[in-house]
């Protein structure tokens, strides 16, 4: 007989009162954490575009380059070609567009608005304060900047530096995905490379249709005639062909950075190399068609 019935027996007998375990509490319910929230995009700051008799004042960068390019169309290349020549410095890419301003507090938001200055013309300046301290440090007269991701704010840009002038770099999108794929396979197939592209040559072609005067150039054609497009595109910025650009090694070969641009062996060369093979007409997937149609590789 268990001590658990005796006591009971005894207690019974002599109070009237049963001692019983008490039921075990149920388990807490298991906390279940929260989903991170998705961070916004951050909205388009308040700025305002200087006006011609303004620049003086607001910019200390003067007439700078922007070429808009996909990924992988061959930018790097473009900014070496140029960088070697005397009068152009064109860095690896500086992302500058990701730069962001913040206020530390109320007061000094109303202060900066009361110079007239908002957010986002406290980026912008900013902006060109590293773009320009990159320029005076190489000594040069004009700065050329590749960032891809540029052609998505490039109306931005435009109104950031309203004397900037744009270079257009197109390519084969079948190249540009294939090549984009081939770049990381394990991290995007080819289908993923294609569409993530086809978002930067459609910034591109926004671009193009939204800025006037700008030059445009094909990746094929520097490829496979250097010395007539360079000629080409120093003229449209003002400044006199160099021969040595075509053997931009030998001017410097200190501008490859990885994971700045491409710095694979074959830029590394420092010349011009040969491109691949344009891909045929049936080898193009509909996703693409439609911009090889509207970049004159398919008809």
């Amino acid at each position: 007989m268990s001590l658990m019935r005796n006591l009971n027996r005894a207690l019974t007998a002599t109070t009237g009162l049963q001692v019983h375990r008490a039921p075990s509490a149920p388990a807490a319910p298991k906390q279940q954490k929260a989903a991170p929230a998705k961070s916004a995009k951050r909205p388009t700051p308040v700025y305002r575009r200087p006006a011609a008799e303004d620049l003086a004042t607001d910019r200390l960068l003067r007439q700078p380059v922007f070429i808009m390019s996909p990924v992988r169309s061959g930018s790097t290349l473009l900014r070496m070609l140029l960088n070697a020549h005397s009068r152009l410095h064109s860095p690896h890419e500086t992302h500058i567009r990701r730069l962001e301003v913040d206020y530390g507090s109320k007061l000094s938001q109303r202060a900066m608005s009361a110079l007239d200055l908002e957010r986002g013309d406290l980026e912008h300046l900013l902006w060109d304060r590293v773009l320009h301290r990159e320029l005076v440090k190489s000594g040069k007269d004009f700065l050329v900047e590749k960032t891809p991701s540029n052609a998505f704010v490039y109306q931005r840009i435009q109104d950031c530096w309203p004397d900037a002038r744009f270079v257009f770099l197109l390519r084969h999108p079948v190249s540009i995905a294939r090549s984009w794929h081939e770049g990381d396979p394990e991290k995007r197939t080819y289908d993923e490379a294609a569409a993530d592209a086809l978002r930067y040559m459609k910034a591109v072609e926004k671009a193009r249709k939204g800025i006037t005067g700008g030059h445009t150039v094909r990746y094929e054609d520097i490829t496979a005639d250097p010395e007539k497009e360079m000629r080409s595109l120093c003229e449209f910025l003002d400044v006199e062909f160099e021969p040595s650009m075509l053997d931009y090694g030998k001017k410097d070969d200190s501008q490859v950075v990885k994971g700045l641009g491409d710095w694979r062996d074959k830029i590394k060369s420092g010349q011009v190399q040969a491109g691949r093979a344009l891909p045929k007409d049936d080898e193009v997937p509909e996703l693409l068609r439609p911009m090889c149609m509207s970049w004159g590789y398919v008809s």
